[in-house]
C-alpha cells in the first residue's frame, strides 16, 4: 500500500500571492485573535470551507484593507480578518 502524500500548500488568506486562486479550509478566528463573531461575519460573507476565493488587490502601502473575490463578489477585508481563514492554493 502507498502513502499518499498531500502536495496542498496550505496558509491563510492574508498571506496569499494577489491574482492567485485558493480554496477556503477553515475559519479560525483564535490563532488570530479575533473576537468569537467574526467567524460567522466572514462566513456571512461566503467564506466557507470550499468556496473558491483569490485576493484582488491590496491597499497600498502596507496592503491594509485588501479586496477578494469570493464566488462572483467582492469585498474588502482588513488583513487581520484575513488572517482567520485558512486556505489552500489551487494549482
Amino acid at each position: 500500500m502507498h502513502s499518499r502524500r498531500s502536495t496542498a500548500r496550505l496558509l491563510t488568506l492574508d498571506r496569499l500571492t494577489p491574482h492567485r486562486s485558493a480554496r477556503v479550509r477553515r475559519i479560525d478566528v483564535g490563532a488570530a485573535r479575533q473576537p468569537a463573531e467574526r467567524a460567522q461575519q466572514l462566513a456571512d460573507i461566503g467564506l466557507v470551507p470550499g468556496e473558491h476565493v483569490a485576493v484582488v488587490a491590496r491597499a497600498w502601502p502596507g496592503g491594509d484593507p485588501m479586496v477578494v473575490c469570493i464566488g462572483p463578489s467582492r469585498f474588502a477585508l482588513r488583513v487581520a480578518e484575513a488572517a482567520c481563514v485558512e486556505v489552500e492554493m489551487l494549482e
